[in-house]
C-alpha cells in the first residue's frame, strides 16, 4: 500500500473511531486498533468484554495475500469465523493477546464475525 493510502486509511479509521465515541449509546469506551504495520499487515485488534464486542463491523480494505493478523482480549469463549475462500475459523478462550493470521487469496467481501456472540467484527474489501 503506499503511504498516501496508508496514511488516508489510517485517517478515516480515525475518523470512524471518533464518530462512534460520539454516538449516544450506553455502551463503555473500548480500545479499536486496525493499522498497517511495518511488515504491511493489517492488525486487527477486538476486544469481547461483559457481552460488549468492540470493533462493531468495522470497514476496511486489504490487498489479496496481505497479511491480517486478528488479535483478542477475551473473557469468554467463542469463535472467530472469517467468511474468505477458504472459509476459517479459530477458537477463543478467555485470555489477553490471543492472534490469528491469516491471509484471503480471492477478492471480494469478506465478513469476520463471533458465533456465539452474533457480532460482525470486521468487513474486509479485498483487493486483487
Amino acid at each position: 500500500m503506499s503511504s498516501v493510502r496508508r496514511w488516508g486509511a489510517l485517517v478515516l479509521l480515525g475518523g470512524l473511531l471518533a464518530t462512534g465515541c460520539a454516538s449516544s449509546d450506553p455502551a463503555p469506551a473500548t480500545s479499536t486498533t486496525a493499522v498497517a504495520g511495518a511488515s504491511d499487515s493489517l492488525v486487527i485488534t477486538v476486544r469481547i468484554a461483559a457481552g460488549v464486542v468492540s470493533p462493531a463491523d468495522v470497514r476496511l480494505e486489504a490487498r489479496v495475500g496481505q497479511p491480517i493478523e486478528i488479535v483478542v482480549d477475551s473473557d469468554t469463549d467463542d469463535e472467530l469465523h472469517v467468511h474468505a475462500t477458504p472459509d476459517r475459523t479459530f477458537p477463543i478462550i478467555p485470555g489477553a493477546g490471543q492472534r490469528f493470521r491469516f491471509t484471503v487469496d480471492v477478492p471480494g467481501r469478506v465478513e469476520i464475525e463471533l458465533h456465539h456472540a452474533r457480532r460482525t467484527v470486521a468487513t474486509l474489501l479485498v483487493r486483487g
